[in-house]
């Protein structure tokens, strides 16, 4: 176990913030690191602050902390090791996702997994998963196996999950992507999903039917490459968002790498453009904060503003994939071969 505690000090410049909203001065920033030999964590689910879900690239099916520890490690037809890099909550049971052929998603419930979607083509390739906040509908978003985005949905909790037709998804461009590095690059409120994607062209898809219809939107974030582009969004509200990624083959540069929208992601606009922080793989508002805090992770480090974004402060070099707050001073972090708690003073 690693424990890190960085002190803070005076960090409290701030740029338009709303009415009576002072942001907040951290004085202490404490990571605290408990190692998961053999296995890389892209993808977690809090449970509350002692204790989170997640699923890993070896075919674990983790919960962690203060109440149990237990690993599910479900295999398909007694070969396949699922490479898991999505996990989401419906409320009741969770769900995991694999990457690959055969797209393998698992009903995890009573530490049991059992198949309800699989999906075989050499092109499959799965990045996320999320429900929305009804816990009736939910969605995974995955690389195009024709010319449009690999879009598969439930309304019933989970129970089945049907693919879309291209007719019903939108188009992509040759050599666009999305990203599985953080299950991040979808954002849900109410019946409405944001995705974003990379590589050719990084670009953002919206719905505000549960994806029965679909609006497409372009950013300024550094594309044309199959490692550029975005690799995370988060909202604060159905109008104010932000956008984060870069070059994965260059993660110390930072140009382009980082947008906001204050119009529900019709239009974008660079941030701290060619300052850090650089490539990173997650970015997510800090609850409560009035879309202020933010924290961003990847593998150059963790990154933090109470700005809005517009001016950031390194708060550690450790590499991180992904985090999720609980509240405004506690978060989950996941990495290779680790999970972290983040606690905030």
């Amino acid at each position: 176990m690693k424990r890190i505690i960085l002190f803070i000090f005076a960090f409290s410049i701030f740029h338009s913030c709303k009415k009576n909203y002072h942001p907040r001065e951290i004085n202490f920033i404490s990571i605290k690191e408990f190692k998961i030999d053999s296995t890389s964590i892209r993808a977690i689910q809090i449970i509350d602050k002692d204790n989170v879900a997640y699923a890993s690239d070896n075919g674990q099916i983790g919960f962690f902390g203060k109440e149990e520890n237990s690993i599910i490690m479900p295999k398909y037809q007694d070969s396949i090791t699922p490479n898991f890099r999505s996990i989401a909550f419906n409320g009741h049971n969770y769900f995991v996702l694999s990457i690959g052929n055969p797209a393998l998603l698992y009903n995890v419930s009573e530490e049991k997994a059992s198949l309800v979607y699989s999906e075989n083509n050499e092109k499959v390739f799965y990045d996320s998963m999320h429900f929305f906040d009804d816990k009736q509908h939910g969605i995974a978003v995955g690389d195009p196996t024709e010319d449009c985005a690999s879009i598969i949905v439930t309304n019933n909790s989970g129970r089945n999950w049907n693919k879309l037709s291209c007719e019903n998804s939108p188009k992509f461009e040759e050599n666009e992507v999305f990203f599985a590095a953080s299950n991040t690059n979808i954002k849900t409120i109410g019946s409405t999903v944001w995705i974003a994607s990379g590589g050719k062209k990084a670009r953002i898809f919206k719905s505000e039917d549960y994806g029965h219809s679909w609006q497409i939107f372009t950013t300024p974030i550094i594309q044309g490459d199959g490692s550029q582009g975005i690799y995370s969004i988060d909202f604060s509200d159905k109008k104010n968002g932000i956008i984060i990624g870069g070059d994965y083959s260059k993660p110390l540069k930072n140009k382009a790498n980082k947008a906001i929208t204050k119009d529900g992601g019709k239009t974008w606009t660079l941030i701290a453009d060619n300052q850090n922080p650089n490539y990173k793989s997650c970015v997510q508002y800090v609850p409560n904060t009035n879309g202020k805090e933010i924290f961003a992770v990847g593998k150059t480090g963790i990154s933090y503003s109470n700005d809005g974004g517009f001016s950031w402060k390194e708060v550690s070099n450790e590499g991180y994939y992904a985090i999720q707050f609980i509240d405004r001073n506690t978060a989950w972090l996941s990495g290779n071969n680790k999970i972290g708690k983040l606690i905030l003073k």
